[in-house]
Order: structure tokens, then sequence, then C-alpha cells
């Protein structure tokens, strides 16, 4: 079985993006870029929601073409064309880079996914991410909490019907005040 990670940069408050989708609190230090670049590298498999998916690959496809691209943006990008992803959305009609389109039941491909071989999953995208943690089919939370307060917008966590016990299985501080918290899911 697949493990299934959810991992995004958080506010204190709680959120992922703040109203509007404004995402520019979440500046990574290079150390912190490379945290993820890494996380990217070792996982076999990324589920993309469609609104992520189209910020994603409007930009990191051709990143390491771009004048100026750092050699840790040039690695990033390679890394996330390299990587195998499924993109669920009922809108869209195609997608490429690496990526296959799922149209129907996002739960049950997420199910069927997870319980086959390979390497780990991430699950990115908020509403993505949600039907999947009510679900109960996340294995790990990986929160990076960046220190501001954004006052709204798509927070991290769902509403849930029943609670989800957790262990903590790693701390690391980032520059920045940033601090990671690893969470498993106590099954």
């Amino acid at each position: 079985m697949r493990k299934l990670t959810f991992g995004m940069n958080v506010s204190v408050d709680g959120y992922i993006a703040a109203p509007g989708g404004d995402l520019g609190w979440g500046v990574p230090s290079d150390e912190l870029f490379q945290w993820w670049s890494d996380r990217v590298g070792a996982t076999g498999l990324a589920l993309y929601g469609r609104r992520l998916w189209q910020s994603m690959s409007s930009h990191w496809p051709t990143a390491d073409q771009q004048p100026g691209a750092t050699p840790a943006a040039i690695e990033y990008a390679r890394r996330w064309r390299d990587m195998p992803k499924v993109v669920f959305s009922s809108t869209i009609s195609t997608v490429d880079w690496n990526a296959r389109l799922v149209t129907g039941d996002a739960v049950a491909e997420i199910a069927r996914l997870k319980a086959g071989d390979g390497n780990p999953m991430d699950v990115t995208g908020a509403a993505l991410a949600a039907a999947a943690m009510r679900a109960g089919l996340i294995d790990e939370y990986a929160i990076v909490t960046h220190p501001v307060l954004v006052g709204g917008g798509t927070p991290f966590f769902t509403a849930l019907d029943n609670r989800v016990n957790l262990t903590l299985v790693e701390t690391r501080a980032f520059p920045g005040g940033v601090m990671l918290t690893r969470y498993e899911t106590r099954r």
C-alpha cells in the first residue's frame, strides 16, 4: 500500500491561501525551497486538483529556461516535469507534463492508487485534499507554518465528521521563523 501525504505552506491561522488566492506570504527560504524540491524528488505520484494544477503547470514546465533561473529552480523544474502526476478535474479536457486526467470519482481513484504498490504519493490542492481527508485516506500531514496571519482564505483542514488522531513524527525550524511539523495518522 502506498503512503499518501498532504503537505502545504500554511499561515499561523491555518490557511494555505489568503483571500483572493494570494500565496505571496509563503515565499520559501533557499533551505525550505530545497526541502520542497527534495519532497518532489521522492514523490512517486502527485495528485493535483485543477486550480493548483493550473498554477503549477503554468510556471514549472519552463521555469528552468527563464532568464536568471537559479540552480535550485532548475532542479525543481526538472523534478516536477519528471514526477508522474494525476490531475482531477471535471472542467478541463487535457493535461500534459507527465500527467493524466481523471474526471470521475476522485476518492475512488485515490483509494485505488493508494492500494497499489509504489513510492509515496502527495495530494495537493485544498478541495482534493479535503475529499481525501474526509475519506480517511491521508497517512501523513506535512504542515509548513509561516509566521503570518492572513485572516481568511482557503483553510488547510476541512470539517470532519470524526476525530483523527495524529502522532508527531518530525519538527524542524527553517529560516524566517518557518516551522515544519509532520504528523502521521494513527490507525
